[in-house]
């Protein structure tokens, strides 16, 4: 009969273990955190170069590899040059001819002038040995300033980098004719650092202003974070707000400078500014995963005595990938993260800690 017995309970311990629900949980941690003004923002390249031809001629070669990075002078595209090395001959031409003529004019008119003077020759004559030479000297000015054009347009067979940075893809290949009409060949636009620019509503601008008498708002800090919540390595400065308000949505435009060694933004790219506004102060922080919403509001499952607990909380905004819980938690609290569809008020649990919570940022 005991024996019996012993296995009966031993049967309902089995069973209880069975019915607990495995879930991963993190600490609800105390942290101090700065009051953060969250925007949309865009990534935009501090310098950015539509490249275009500025003469007319076929492309002989594309010399760059489309997505690569550049240097300021790095050959792009190279046009058929022959024509325009012609053009340089025949201006060159143009111009010691010019030269020659305006030694012969010299001549002519200092035999002018002496007969002049010897009463041997009219004013006419020497009038127009002066007109002569004096036109003379014009065509040398003019044949000069063509042969500066002709080497400058032979210049522009050469399309190169006029600035450093990530080349994009070329609008077109070798063979084709290409002209100042063609439109942008590619672009190339600079990579480290950029700006994010976003709107801001009067009502936080001044709020931010006046959260300080002496505030400079171009040292405010700025991070980002990217449409997957991953947050952007290197904090931002703003360095420029806009002088007048766009009267249309009541916004400022800000602009803040950020890093970007590695390339991660993109120009174009569109993000979320979180700007850091007063002193930090301690708040209890937990995973967004752990948050759970209906009707009544937000609450999430905490572990307590190896069974799960509702506690109804009210959050105060993000830090990083965590939500701030004004309300509802003091910090220290098993949270459940993983395994919550399976869970229920009062549910029991086996709760472990998820890796990588305990040190959490």
């Amino acid at each position: 009969m005991a024996a019996s017995q012993a296995h009966a309970q031993q049967a309902r311990a089995q069973q209880g273990e069975s019915e607990k629900i495995s879930v991963g949980v993190a600490s609800a941690e105390r942290k101090p955190v700065s009051s953060a003004l969250d925007f949309v923002g865009r990534v935009e390249a501090i310098d950015r170069v539509e490249v275009r031809a500025r003469i007319t001629g076929y492309l002989e070669a594309v010399l760059f590899k489309e997505g690569d990075m550049v240097d300021v002078g790095a050959p792009l595209y190279r046009i058929e040059s022959g024509l325009f090395k012609a053009a340089v001959n025949e201006s060159a031409g143009a111009l010691e001819r010019s030269k020659a003529a305006k030694v012969l004019s010299e001549v002519q008119l200092k035999r002018a002038s002496e007969l002049y003077e010897k009463n041997a020759g009219t004013a006419v004559a020497r009038d127009q040995a002066l007109a002569a030479d004096d036109q003379a000297k014009g065509n040398i000015l003019v044949n000069e300033a063509a042969l500066d054009t002709a080497k400058i347009n032979l210049g522009y067979t050469e399309i190169t980098a006029p600035i450093a940075g990530k080349i994009g893809r070329t609008s077109v290949t070798k063979g084709n004719v290409v002209s100042p009409e063609t439109g942008p060949l590619t672009v190339i636009v600079s990579q480290d650092p950029m700006y994010v620019t976003f709107p801001v509503s009067q009502r936080e601008f001044l709020r931010v202003q006046q959260s300080g008498r002496d505030l400079d708002v171009t040292q405010l800090k700025a991070t980002l974070r990217f449409a997957d919540l991953r947050t952007y390595d290197h904090q931002g400065t703003i360095d420029f707000v806009d002088v007048t308000v766009n009267r249309s949505t009541d916004t400022v435009l800000v602009r803040a400078k950020f890093p970007n060694p590695t390339g991660a933004l993109i120009d174009g790219q569109l993000v979320r500014v979180a700007i850091q506004s007063g002193e930090p102060k301690e708040k209890v922080v937990v995973p967004q995963a752990a948050l759970i919403a209906d009707q009544q509001g937000v609450y999430v499952f905490v572990v307590d005595d190896g069974k799960a607990s509702v506690r109804r909380i009210k959050t105060g905004g993000e830090s990083g990938s965590d939500i701030i819980v004004d309300e509802g938690l003091s910090g220290g609290e098993k949270v459940i993260v993983e395994g919550l569809q399976s869970v229920r008020p009062g549910s029991s649990v086996i709760a472990t800690p998820l890796p990588g919570t305990a040190d959490r940022s």
